[in-house]
Parts: structure tokens; C-alpha cells; sequence
């Protein structure tokens, strides 16, 4: 019989935001000790370490009041949290982009033989990161959308607006590889190679 596998760090804390959102009521740590272990299945010994993670992450607000400290979070807090997180992968896509405009503007004024250029690379590369971290935070986000109908909506219209930006950028490219194509009599395989393009690049489907 194999032995059973203890809570993850992240399962731990989407566990511990459960017992505050679920209860919607204010817990002093020596509570959420007696509660965790047996309604969540964290152990007591690690309750301490897990609140302290979501308070730093400020999905969990504290207060000492007298002589007892106070823990409370409910669901509005982490959605507000997710909302400040994606407008700063917003902010991030956007200055991305613009070092990828940079740099491909650099590569149409390169000659046939030039070295890779590595800042068009790096900005690949981020760009690619932001756009999965925007993906996954999209994907936490859905767990609230009971929550808040209203705000849910507009982050599809914004989540369509940063769709349409992505493949503004596409296009750009699939340009630029044209005039290159054109200009230097390049097969589309050399250009990718030459110029770090992924070979399965495609627009965003809406």
C-alpha cells in the first residue's frame, strides 16, 4: 500500500484561504491550528509557516489587538490581489512590446550575415513568459467569477483588447520576415533560424 502523499506548499495555501473565505470570520493563530489539521488536512506544525506566506503575499491581513494577533481574509481580498497582479502583466506585455517593436526595426535595418540579435531574443523570450503568466492568471481568476459578475466581464473585454495587441504583433513580424523573404531572397526556414522566430508562431484565436 503506498504511502500517501502529504499537501504541496500551494495546496497548502488554497486550503488555508478556504477555511477564511468559507467562514468569512476572524481566526487567531492558536484556532487555525486546532482547525487546519482537521478540516483541511495541514498539519499543525506548518499552519504558522503558511499563514505568514499569505499575509506576505497580502492575501491574508492580520491585526494585534491588546495582546491577540487577529488573521481574516476574505474572497474580495484575493481577488483584488489577482486584479492588481494582472494589471501589472499588463503594464509588463505592454513595455515587452514595445523592446520587441525595438528590436525588430533593428533586424529590418540588419544585413544578410549579421549575428542573432540578442536583445530580440531576450524580448521573445519575456514576452513568451508574460503571455503564459497572463494565461495562468486568467485561469485563477475564473475560481471568482461568481463572485463578481460585473468585473468578470471586463476582464474579457480587456483579455480581447490584449489579444488583438498580441497579434498587431504577429502581423509585424510575418511582415518583416516578407521584406526580409523579399529583399535578401531568404527561405522562411533561414529566417526563423537566424532570427530566433518559433516555427509554429500563429495569431491568438478569439
Amino acid at each position: 500500500m503506498s504511502k500517501k502523499r502529504g499537501l504541496s506548499a500551494d495546496e497548502k495555501r488554497s486550503k488555508m484561504l478556504e477555511i477564511f473565505h468559507q467562514s468569512k470570520d476572524f481566526f487567531q493563530l492558536k484556532e487555525l491550528e486546532k482547525i487546519a489539521p482537521k478540516e483541511k488536512g495541514i498539519t499543525m506544525q506548518s499552519v504558522k509557516e503558511v499563514i505568514q506566506s499569505l499575509v506576505d503575499d497580502h492575501l491574508v491581513d492580520t491585526e494585534k489587538i491588546g495582546t491577540s494577533v487577529y488573521f481574516w481574509s476574505f474572497p474580495s481580498k484575493a481577488k483584488n490581489a489577482k486584479k492588481r497582479k494582472l494589471l501589472d502583466l499588463q503594464n509588463e506585455l505592454e513595455e515587452t512590446s514595445k523592446k520587441l517593436k525595438k528590436a525588430e526595426d533593428s533586424i529590418a535595418s540588419q544585413s544578410v550575415g549579421r549575428e542573432d540579435n540578442d536583445e530580440r531574443k531576450i524580448t521573445l523570450t519575456n514576452l513568451e513568459n508574460v503571455e503564459k503568466q497572463e494565461a495562468e492568471l486568467k485561469k485563477e481568476l475564473q475560481k471568482y467569477r461568481d463572485c463578481d459578475p460585473e468585473y468578470i466581464a471586463q476582464l474579457k473585454a480587456e483579455t480581447e483588447d490584449l489579444k488583438s495587441a498580441v497579434n498587431r504583433w504577429t502581423e509585424n513580424i510575418y511582415i518583416l520576415k516578407s521584406y526580409i523573404k523579399n529583399t535578401f531572397q531568404m527561405e522562411n526556414e533561414i529566417i526563423d533560424q537566424n532570427f530566433n522566430i518559433p516555427p509554429d508562431m500563429d495569431y491568438i484565436e478569439f
